[in-house]
């Protein structure tokens, strides 16, 4: 795999490494003598010292939820999630709102929640935009729907009613990014939907979710390294996320061969390909 561009990366860090295994995170900082732009060791001046410098191609970090996994220790941004109702009633909306995360996750496949975009549209046009974008700056993700016929549905009625209330009030309303999800075996219907979905709402992708679902090992490596540097040369995507990061499968449907964890918490081979080593 290429080296990887450091500005789109996203780890998905499930909250089970934070109770778990925490320190396994730390594989993901390596440390490196201090070099110019062309990766070659500058040399220090007489009598100066040069500290290590540490080096990661990814840009954040995201759990699926409001609080900060402590282990991250400030060396990447954290990217918090409005998960369900729950984050917008109780004090996780106060971690979330008070923080100094600069970008907000806004719901994770709400139409497998029982979440009607009517109500969701509502939360978002009362609260979240007024709240966290127009008070404190902060850039909005909107809600990442499954790929599949009934996240793309109840994805079209949300932005329309956004998209409504945009015309009316005269200002943005509209996400900041579109959330999207992909799963699947099939690199070239991954990037015909991912530009579909940037052409159908004009809104640059935040892909918080994207893996593989096939069973074979190569097949898995080549899906994952391809789309990798089809999504870093894409303009109109800001970051993405490769499902997952942590010991144990998370449900029957991603490809075992997917893993970037393993049992003992190790990070796979090809985690270590997406981190260039």
């Amino acid at each position: 795999m290429a080296t990887p561009k450091p500005s789109k990366r996203c780890l998905l860090w499930d909250y089970t490494n934070t109770r778990d295994r925490p320190d396994a995170i730390d594989q993901l900082f390596t440390t490196t003598s201090p070099s110019d732009s062309a990766n070659k060791p500058i040399a220090a001046e007489e009598g100066e010292a040069r500290a290590p410098l540490t080096v990661t191609p990814f840009k954040s970090v995201h759990n699926w939820n409001a609080w900060y996994p402590p282990e991250l220790k400030g060396r990447l941004p954290f990217r918090p999630m409005i998960r369900t109702r729950a984050q917008l009633d109780t004090e996780e909306w106060d971690w979330i709102r008070d923080s100094d995360a600069e970008m907000v996750h806004y719901l994770n496949e709400p139409e497998r929640q029982g979440i009607s975009s009517a109500d969701a549209a509502a939360w978002w046009l009362d609260k979240v935009v007024p709240e966290l974008r127009e008070k404190r700056g902060k850039k909005l993700v909107g809600p990442a729907c499954a790929s599949d016929p009934g996240g793309e549905a109840w994805l079209a009625e949300f932005m329309t009613i956004v998209y409504e209330n945009e015309k009316k009030k005269k200002k943005k309303m509209r996400p900041d990014f579109l959330g999207v999800h992909y799963y699947s075996g099939d690199v070239e219907h991954a990037k015909r939907y991912l530009t579909s979905m940037y052409e159908r709402y004009g809104l640059p992708l935040n892909v918080s979710e994207i893996a593989s679902i096939s069973r074979d090992p190569g097949e898995v490596e080549a899906f994952t390294e391809e789309l990798s540097g089809w999504m870093d040369e894409k303009e109109w995507i800001d970051e993405y996320g490769w499902f997952g990061c942590m010991a144990h499968y998370a449900d029957d449907f991603v490809s075992p061969a997917a893993q970037l964890m393993d049992g003992e918490g190790r990070f796979t081979p090809l985690m270590r390909r997406l981190m260039g080593v």
